[in-house]
Parts: C-alpha cells; structure tokens; sequence
C-alpha cells in the first residue's frame, strides 16, 4: 500500500473545486478535501501580499504524485502555486485500498 497526501493552495474553493473535479476525473486522485477559507501572508516579486485562498488535500497513490502534481500544476492558475506532496506513514487498510482502487 502507498497512499500519499497532495497539498495545495488555490486562489479560491472555485478553482479547487474545479481542478479537483478534473483530476478525480483522470483517475490521477481519490479524492479532495477543499479545507475553509485560509489567509496567506507571503513574499512575491519583493512585495509583501495578504490574500484570501484556499487550501486543499488530495489523497492518491505514490504511483500517481509525480503525475498529479504535473496536472494540478498545468491547470492551476497561479505562476508558482504551492503543491506539496506529503507522505503518509500509517493508515487504515481499508481506506488505503479505496485510494488505490479509486485512482487509475
């Protein structure tokens, strides 16, 4: 079993939701936790910038990060959006083995 985590944060619910919808589509994740509105205080281009996001889980397999990362990043709408895969050391047999029979 290899189940990984896929963080990202997206400039609105809209945006995850839709980028969500299409990479549960491909098979490329299980599925999507769009987490309540978060706001970011970061550093772009030398200017400090608050804004209003949101961030979001994606739950897939090892085999499928490195592809699930490529097609977030295609269709996010950021130039340099944050994707952070986070592995997973423990978890329940059974949810492992509907990520796994969920995403292609």
């Amino acid at each position: 079993m290899s189940v990984a985590s896929v963080y990202v944060v997206f400039a609105s619910a809209e945006e995850a939701e839709r980028i969500g919808r299409q990479v549960i589509e491909d098979r490329l994740a299980a599925c999507i936790n769009i987490l309540p509105p978060i706001r970011s205080i970061y550093r772009w281009q030398g200017t400090l910038e608050t804004a209003d996001e949101a961030a979001a889980i994606f739950k897939t397999t090892g085999a499928q990060v490195d592809a699930l990362i490529t097609r977030i990043a295609a269709l996010h709408s950021y130039d340099v959006p944050c994707i952070v895969n986070w592995p997973v050391n423990k978890l329940l047999g059974d949810y492992a083995d509907w990520v796994e029979d969920s995403v292609g």
